[in-house]
């Protein structure tokens, strides 16, 4: 089993300064990665926050979660990684995914293909960035991209970890062969977070989704990083008062809730022990949580980091 690591998924805060202070927290308080998403909606520009939470760090790994490959060009983005993984003394972590909320294609005018386009376009931007970070030009001819001799540069210290995510069998296929972190997440096919995502969050479909990351891998199994991204996380009840406290909100009994992996709840030790138990069933060991929770997971990240 791989030890434990901690990361922060957050969108913005009320300011540049606050940003650089959170990620300085995140920093002291042993978390490994600083994330942030990749929407229309009200967060800052993933790039220009990437840099500057680097910039105000020395160990603190800098990531997405994730670039939404039809923004950009892949020789585009390419290029802009390069440069984050040079100011940052190679931190970076770089997921990219294919895109799914809705109201970001609605907001921007950017055509919502079907999910099998979105994909397959995405598994091409990730074969030439991969290529142009690799030290070659690279030449390259597919359905979505022409790229004639395009030169790569500046070279980027090293390939940076890939982070795939998704809850669909293609998606967790691919990420089991290509990505070096695999976020198990639950199914987005519908575009929003509604009832589909509930309906997908029993145990046994965590089972399923890690199955496939399994099957996909095969021998590079232990070459990947299983992640998981939480939803709910409540430090300091007692585990099964707020477990039926909770229940309610995703339609589950507290019994079942329990064994729900995007959810954390109880004290300390109980959480530790819950985190414990999930890797041995699941293998989650790099566990995201968001910026509300920084401080009072600290305890949780301060005896588990490592381990």
């Amino acid at each position: 089993m791989r030890p434990f690591r901690f990361g922060v998924q957050c969108s913005r805060t009320p300011s540049i300064e606050a940003w650089r202070g959170l990620a300085r927290r995140c920093e002291d308080l042993g978390y490994s990665c600083l994330y942030i998403p990749d929407h229309f909606d009200d967060q800052f520009g993933p790039l220009v926050a990437l840099t500057v939470a680097a910039e105000a760090t020395s160990t603190l790994r800098v990531g997405s979660l994730v670039f939404d490959n039809d923004y950009r060009h892949p020789v585009v983005l390419a290029k802009e990684i390069a440069t984050l993984d040079l100011a940052s003394d190679g931190r970076v972590e770089f997921g990219l995914g294919a895109g799914w909320r809705t109201t970001d294609y609605d907001e921007s005018g950017i055509a919502l293909d079907p999910p099998a386009v979105r994909v397959e376009r995405m598994l091409e931007g990730l074969t030439i960035m991969r290529e142009l970070w690799s030290g070659e030009k690279v030449t390259f001819s597919g359905a979505h991209y022409q790229v004639d001799g395009a030169q790569g540069l500046p070279r980027p210290t090293r390939v940076p970890p890939i982070v795939i995510g998704g809850g669909s069998r293609r998606i967790l296929s691919i990420a089991g062969r290509q990505a070096d972190i695999v976020g198990v997440n639950p199914s987005l096919r519908s575009g929003s977070v509604g009832a589909d995502m509930v309906a997908g969050v029993l145990p046994e479909r965590w089972d399923e989704r890690v199955r496939w990351v399994r099957d996909a891998a095969g021998d590079r199994i232990d070459r990947v990083e299983l992640q998981i991204m939480t939803f709910l996380v409540e430090v300091g009840s007692p585990r099964r008062e707020a477990l039926e406290r909770t229940a309610g909100m995703f339609g589950l009994t507290p019994e079942v809730l329990a064994d729900v992996p995007i959810g954390i709840a109880g004290t300390v030790d109980e959480i530790c022990e819950q985190l414990q138990q999930r890797r041995e069933r699941w293998g989650f060991s790099y566990v995201v949580i968001h910026e509300g929770e920084v401080d009072a997971f600290a305890p949780v990240v301060a005896r588990l980091t490592g381990t």
